[in-house]
């Protein structure tokens, strides 16, 4: 939230107007290209909005998902690539196949015998442009199909015309080569400095315990700081997957002078109050015992955990556990009896659970780009107050992946509070070196009804003695409803700064059609009834007739 990533697993649409919106689905697993089952009533409720988004921002293309929905390719579905994409959404651009994904009917899904029909299936469903890097299979077989009559004329001069329309609208018969004069603004002073500010509002403070009256963080720069674990000198960690290469990890194409965490913790601390030993690799114990040994002489250990940059199918994993290797390091740099910092570089959510309980602080840095290290050490040492709040909900136990947006039957039952909903932290949560107040939830109008924008106004005070930024996030809650209501939904937020001791008024513009859900009859509406809002600790009632 503010400018933390977006939750992992979604696909990612940049709109023409330079809108960002986000879309997922619900996947069988965590891999790649794997299967989902969604049902009807949850497409138009969870998934079908961020698409609706990204078209009304005005999205001019698309790529096909290379998985299947219900047991029917993407690829292969005109439910979805015409009667929905097209007839329901209004999306005009072009359809773009993923890499070799028509061949993959018939080598993978199993839905047509022969490239030909794969063709067919495809053209026919909607995809508009074929991905095929190696050959001119499809477009033979495309000609072949027209002259026969199974892919009508009509079909060929739809697609045609997106193309040629969007590369009208691009300028491309105009100036259909790159301008030359725009690799003067690759790695501008502009550009770095944006890139360094999201770096900074990204890091998310997920820990940090008390020890004699003091927080753990932020440290001292006299502190004797020990640095361990993969996380501290991996720039690939940092940036993730698709940079400069696939993987991301050829870091011979990485520019020049960008900071690990290591060398950001030594520029803050300097180099002779900053021991280093690797402890593990990402995935193997390497000289625990050494990292052991010279937490003797630290006032503090700092871990880096993290995950390799990957991309695709060579990021699978069976397990959402990080590597044992890491956990048992940080497991054996807390029986120290030193304070433990873990940090961590992940691209999506890795279950820490081991390590979670014994350490002091817990810094999540996802994966920020160039500037991460600096942004990590930056809140490590105090130059930044965190201002991230987690994207997602950061699950507890492999097997517990529920939601931040589930229905109460989820939530733990009656007098045991590890089952259900239980995650390691909350969607929304996130710590600050200052403490924020909220008082006084007003709405503009206590009913409303369907065709309604309410506003919705909180006061929000730094109460604490340093600067900061807070997110104040808006949710709702239906009290009652034709299918299970979720506990809470985010609607609307917004980040503030605000200085010590400064209050300020929020007011949020809530169209009352933001409440809908998809009903029993999978229709989109909003119900009427109670729905809570609520804001930080404040709740007030909303009547919908």
């Amino acid at each position: 939230l503010g400018r933390a990533t977006p939750p992992v697993g979604g696909a990612y649409f940049v709109a023409a107007s330079g809108k960002h919106f986000l879309g997922y689905g619900i996947p069988l697993s965590g891999k790649d290209r794997t299967l989902a089952w969604i049902p009807e009533r949850q497409l138009r409720e969870l998934v079908v909005p961020a698409f609706r988004g990204a078209i009304d921002a005005g999205l001019r293309t698309i790529m096909v998902n290379s998985g299947d929905v219900n047991g029917v390719p993407v690829h292969a579905s005109h439910e979805l690539l015409t009667d929905l994409l097209r007839t329901e959404l209004g999306f005009t651009g072009v359809a773009v196949s993923d890499w070799e994904d028509i061949k993959k009917l018939v080598s993978v899904h199993r839905v047509a015998a022969t490239n030909k029909d794969a063709v067919r299936q495809s053209v026919m469903a909607g995809v508009d442009m074929s991905m095929v890097p190696y050959d001119y299979s499809f477009t033979d077989d495309l000609l072949a199909l027209v002259r026969e009559g199974a892919v009508p004329q009509s079909r060929i001069d739809e697609a045609v015309r997106r193309i040629l329309t969007l590369k009208f609208e691009l300028g491309l018969f105009e100036n259909p080569y790159a301008d030359p004069a725009m690799l003067a603004n690759v790695g501008a002073p502009a550009f770095q400095a944006a890139s360094h500010a999201a770096a900074n509002e990204v890091v998310t403070l997920l820990k940090n315990d008390r020890a004699g009256g003091a927080p753990t963080l932020p440290l001292a720069r006299t502190a004797r700081v020990l640095v361990t674990g993969p996380g501290a000198t991996s720039l690939p960690a940092q940036y993730g997957g698709w940079s400069y290469t696939w993987q991301g990890t050829d870091t011979t194409l990485y520019p020049r002078g960008v900071k690990t965490l290591l060398d950001a913790v030594r520029e803050r601390a300097g180099a002779t109050r900053v021991t280093y030993v690797p402890g593990a690799t990402f995935d193997a114990e390497r000289d625990v015992a050494a990292a052991v040994a010279a937490a003797r002489d630290a006032d503090v250990v700092v871990v880096a955990l993290a995950e390799q940059a990957e991309a695709e199918s060579p990021g699978d994993i069976d397990d959402l556990m990080l590597p044992a290797a890491q956990l048992r390091l940080a497991q054996a740099m807390e029986a120290t009896g030193k304070p433990v910092v873990l940090t961590l570089f992940e691209g999506r959510p890795r279950v820490i659970r081991p390590a979670v309980d014994a350490a002091r602080a817990i810094v999540m840095g996802y994966q920020p780009g160039p500037f991460g290290g600096e942004a990590v050490a930056g809140v490590l040492f105090g130059e930044i107050n965190p201002s991230g709040r987690l994207p997602f909900t950061y699950p507890r136990y492999t097997g517990a992946l529920e939601h931040y947006d589930r229905t109460e039957p989820a939530n733990s039952t009656a007098g045991d509070s590890t089952s259900g909903y239980h995650p390691e932290f909350e969607f929304g949560y996130g710590l600050s070196y200052t403490t924020y107040a909220y008082s006084d939830l007003r709405l503009g109008r206590t009913t409303a009804g369907h065709g309604d924008t309410v506003s919705v106004s909180v006061t929000v005070a730094n109460t604490g003695a340093r600067a900061g930024m807070e997110v104040v996030q808006l949710y709702s809650h239906q009290r009652f409803a034709s299918v299970d209501p979720p506990v809470r939904r985010l609607r609307d937020f917004q980040k503030i700064a605000l200085a010590p001791g400064e209050r300020r008024t929020v007011t949020f513009r809530l169209p009352v059609e933001r409440l809908a859900i998809v009903g029993r009859d999978n229709r989109l509406a909003v119900e009427p009834g109670v729905f809570d809002l609520i804001v930080g600790s404040q709740t007030a009632a909303l009547t919908v007739q």
